[in-house]
C-alpha cells in the first residue's frame, strides 16, 4: 500500500463511519480497487479505527466531559434515594447497546469473517438495505419521546449488530432504528457516536490479537510508516468533519439523500460484481 492509497482509504473509513453509507462497505469497493487485502495490512486498519474513536471524542468532547462530571452522581431530586442521574442513565444506555454486538463478536466471529470474504455481492445488496432502512425513517413520523429508553437503547443496538455486514451502514441503521422508535433527532446522533466508540475500540483490540498473532511481518504489510502516518490523519481530520456534518444532517432531516447515494452504489457494485 503506497502513501497516495493509505491518503484515500483512511479519508473514505473517516468519512463514511459517520454518514450512513457503510464504511465497511466503501472500504471493501476501495481495497478491490487497490487490490489491497485488509488482512494483510493489519496495523493500517488499527490505525484508522482509532483515528476514527479520537474524532468523535475531539467532535463530542462536550458530551463526553458532561458524562464522566456526572456518572454515578446523584441529582438534587433523586439525591434523597440516591437514584441514577441523567448520566449514568446514559452511560448505562450505551452499555445496554453494546450487548448484541458483543454477542455477535464472541459467537459469531467466524461468520461474521467469512461474510466478509464473500466478495462485493453482499457490499451490494446490504447497500440497497441501507437505502431501504434511511427512506422508511424519512417517510415514517412515530410519536415523538422525550429521551431514549433502555428498551430503545437494546434495539438501537440490536440494528448496531446486524450492520457488522459490510455494506449495511452502521450509523444508518442505528440512527434510522432510532427515528423509527420516535426518539429525538437531536439526542440521536450524538448517541449513535458515543456508542460506537466501544465497539470500535473491540475491533481494534481484535485485530491488534490478529496482528500479534500473524507476526510482525503480516500485520504491517507493505505498508511504510509515512503511508501509516498519512492514513491515520487522513481518517482523523475526515471523521471529524464527517461527525460534525452527520450532526446537522440528522437534525435537518436529510437522510433521503444518502438514500438515494446508497441505492445507486448499491446497484452500481451488484452490476459490477456480477460482470
Amino acid at each position: 500500500m503506497d502513501w497516495l492509497e493509505a491518503l484515500i482509504l483512511g479519508a473514505l473509513q473517516g468519512l463514511t463511519e459517520y454518514l450512513p453509507v457503510s464504511s465497511s462497505g466503501h472500504l471493501a469497493i476501495g481495497s478491490w480497487l487497490f487490490e489491497i487485502n485488509p488482512e494483510e495490512n493489519l496495523t493500517f486498519t488499527i490505525a484508522v479505527h482509532v483515528a476514527t474513536v479520537l474524532s468523535t471524542l475531539v467532535v463530542l468532547w462536550k458530551e463526553v466531559s458532561w458524562i464522566f462530571k456526572g456518572l454515578f452522581r446523584c441529582s438534587a431530586a433523586d439525591r434523597s434515594a440516591c437514584g441514577l442521574n441523567e448520566e449514568t442513565r446514559y452511560v448505562l444506555n450505551i452499555i445496554v447497546s453494546m450487548i448484541p454486538v458483543g454477542i455477535v463478536g464472541v459467537f459469531f466471529k467466524d461468520y461474521v469473517e467469512s461474510v466478509f470474504g464473500s466478495g462485493l455481492v453482499v457490499v451490494g445488496s446490504m447497500l440497497l438495505v441501507t437505502a431501504c432502512l434511511l427512506t422508511f425513517s424519512y417517510f415514517a413520523r412515530p410519536r415523538q419521546k422525550e429521551r431514549i429508553s433502555m428498551v430503545d437503547a437494546f434495539i438501537i443496538g440490536l440494528a448496531q449488530a446486524v450492520a457488522v455486514m459490510p455494506g449495511l451502514s452502521r450509523s444508518g441503521s442505528t440512527i434510522a432504528t432510532g427515528l423509527l422508535l420516535g426518539n429525538k433527532k437531536e439526542s440521536l446522533a450524538q448517541f449513535s457516536f458515543l456508542m460506537v466508540i466501544p465497539p470500535i475500540l473491540g475491533e481494534a483490540l481484535l485485530d491488534t490479537y490478529k496482528a500479534i498473532a500473524h507476526g510482525a511481518e503480516a500485520a504491517i504489510g507493505d505498508i511504510s510508516i509515512l503511508a501509516l502516518l498519512l492514513g491515520f490523519l487522513s481518517s482523523f481530520v475526515f471523521g471529524c468533519l464527517a461527525c460534525k456534518w452527520m450532526i446537522g444532517i440528522v437534525k435537518k432531516g436529510k437522510l433521503i439523500y444518502f438514500a438515494v447515494y446508497c441505492a445507486v452504489v448499491g446497484a452500481a457494485t451488484l452490476v459490477f460484481s456480477l460482470l
